[in-house]
């Protein structure tokens, strides 16, 4: 928490409509006194931008801004990856699922930023392992996907989107009549709509990459992508049924599958804890992924082992809780890809839930 640094000083103005904003260099401001807060610490120092004349504080530049419990943040983080519902973490920490509902919502949007802001900027040099992971939202008749691209040597995780699927596999009468009228009253979703997103998750990935090395399962729709992208792609493929040891060209991916199944309490088998909304899954990946990344050793038995992110060069050593939520990020400024920005700002839409809420306040992350 960088408000408890007594030489803080504002780098840029927090207004993302000033001109300083992007690019603090020459940048000027003053100081324009303190207020008193009931959270710790509880004097907060007070800046004005003598560019655009608004003024701001050091918690401005927190993750903790505009926060009423911003001692929640860390347990929650921990929480998101360690397959405890909201409700279930509500009752430890005292508080009401819904308090723990918004902030899991800003911790997605941190995290996202946070990926997009230390991701290598070069393309990966090493294969990567395609697939997708298969859950729901809202009821198990609204089934989506989402497709991740893994370094199967690194196990990093480069990236992911989500498609929308319809509802298959083996299903009564009844339930195939019930699918027929929510499709007739709420769409079908797209028949190309894994195309798409798998084509977005490479322009995403690999966007000034000529050449890419992929290795998937035989799922139809990945050719079909690969043929519209100007990349040139080395594409293997391994069934889908072989064992999923150490010795399967998709072992990356398989266990990050597993590991997704293991801490998220939404995507158990046969939970009550499944996501309403797939924005609400998708900021949760967004956490995970992180952890993943750069929090997570390849082994848990050998105290030597790795992130993924040092394997990569990125770190030296794994990123800690502090250092992650040390400082607010600014989507602004990291810059959004379109396929993460429907993310960010909460506009993924769930087909039974019109309502939906978005991100859109002025005074919050």
């Amino acid at each position: 928490m960088l408000t408890s640094d007594p030489n803080f000083r504002p780098p840029f103005c927090p207004n993302s409509a000033c001109r300083h904003h992007r690019d603090g260099s020459g940048w000027r401001f003053e100081g324009h006194g303190t207020y008193v807060r009931k959270a710790h610490p509880r004097v907060i120092r007070r800046f004005r931008c003598l560019t655009c004349d608004r003024s701001f504080s050091t918690q401005s530049f927190d993750t903790t801004y505009w926060l009423k419990k911003p001692q929640l943040q860390r347990p929650l983080l921990d929480a998101l990856t360690a397959c405890s519902a909201f409700r279930q973490a509500a009752r430890g920490l005292g508080v009401a699922p819904s308090s723990l509902e918004r902030q899991s919502a800003r911790l997605g949007r941190h995290c996202l930023l946070y990926h997009l802001a230390h991701v290598p900027t070069a393309a990966p040099t090493e294969p990567l392992a395609l697939d997708g992971f298969v859950t729901f939202e809202y009821s198990q008749f609204w089934p989506f996907e989402i497709n991740v691209l893994v370094g199967t040597e690194s196990h990093f995780v480069y990236g992911f989107t989500d498609s929308a699927l319809r509802r298959s596999g083996r299903m009564t009468v009844g339930q195939k009549r019930r699918r027929a009228e929510l499709e007739a009253r709420f769409g079908k979703p797209s028949p190309h709509a894994t195309r798409d997103a798998v084509e977005s998750l490479v322009r995403l990935v690999a966007p000034d990459a000529t050449s890419l090395h992929v290795r998937s399962d035989e799922h139809a729709a990945y050719p079909r992508a690969f043929r519209r992208l100007p990349h040139s792609i080395t594409h293997a493929t391994c069934s889908s049924r072989r064992c999923r040891t150490r010795n399967n060209p998709l072992f990356a991916v398989d266990l990050l599958d597993l590991l997704i199944r293991h801490g998220s309490s939404n995507h158990k088998r046969e939970t009550i804890a499944f996501s309403k909304r797939r924005q609400s899954a998708l900021e949760r990946i967004a956490v995970l992924q992180v952890w993943r990344n750069y929090q997570k050793r390849l082994s848990e038995r050998r105290r030597d082992s790795l992130t993924p992110a040092q394997a990569l060069g990125l770190r030296t050593r794994a990123l800690t809780q502090d250092e992650l939520l040390y400082r607010r990020l600014f989507p602004h400024r990291v810059g959004l890809p379109a396929s993460l920005a429907l993310v960010y700002w909460r506009q993924v839409a769930t087909r039974q839930i019109p309502n939906g809420t978005v991100h859109d306040l002025k005074h919050a992350a």
